[in-house]
């Protein structure tokens, strides 16, 4: 599917589900290309609040790539992927920013600042939406753990248990409503009855 298709199914399930009567609405994404603005095209005019929010893991990831290439001892490595993961969660992007421009690779191979530079673009482009600081007091998620263990217990049981029966071209339907079967019996109710009405 493309973004485009992407955000108009996103957007149809979040009119279903009710997301017009939220006060605040939290998206929670990597840093992908297009990503942000398809989020917010899909809620734009729904909630009161909107905050989008990038995956800490998926930043904690960019930082071990940046590691790897810097960084040889193995114990330093995660030392110092920990540091700056601690930074993160607890001074924000923009503090682990500052940190790491301040790097002096000047004597470092070319692969070492290279792999800064691509880092460094990844948080710039992203800093607006690392704020951890103030959201985990929120209660706001800042991993996308829960939404990838929902793809084992939403999706993959019941697509790749034995005796399911689906077809590719059904899967997406077959996904959402696994979704609303598995969240809520309201939303599930609200979903028939939108239907029905089509």
């Amino acid at each position: 599917m493309s973004l485009a298709e992407i955000g108009g199914q996103l957007r149809r399930e979040c009119r279903t589900a009710g997301l017009g009567q939220a006060e605040v609405v939290v998206g929670l994404s990597d840093g992908g290309a297009g990503l942000e603005g398809c989020l917010i095209d899909a809620v734009a005019g729904m909630a009161g609040e909107f905050h989008l929010i990038l995956d800490f893991y998926h930043a904690a990831e960019h930082l071990r790539e940046f590691a790897r290439v810097l960084v040889s001892d193995e114990e330093a490595r995660r030392k110092q992927v920990g540091q700056w993961c601690d930074r993160l969660k607890r001074q924000g992007g923009a503090a682990l920013l500052e940190e790491l421009e301040r790097l002096d690779l000047s004597e470092a191979s070319a692969e070492s600042r290279e792999s800064q530079r691509l880092l460094l673009g990844y948080l710039g482009n992203n800093v607006h939406r690392t704020d951890d600081p103030a959201y985990v007091p929120q209660g706001w998620p800042i991993g996308s753990g829960a939404v990838e263990s929902a793809c084992k217990t939403v999706v993959c049981q019941r697509l790749k248990c034995s005796g399911m029966r689906w077809r590719e071209r059904g899967t997406t339907a077959l996904c959402q409503l696994r979704a609303l079967y598995r969240s809520d019996p309201a939303l599930w109710s609200s979903d028939w009855k939108t239907r029905c009405l089509a």
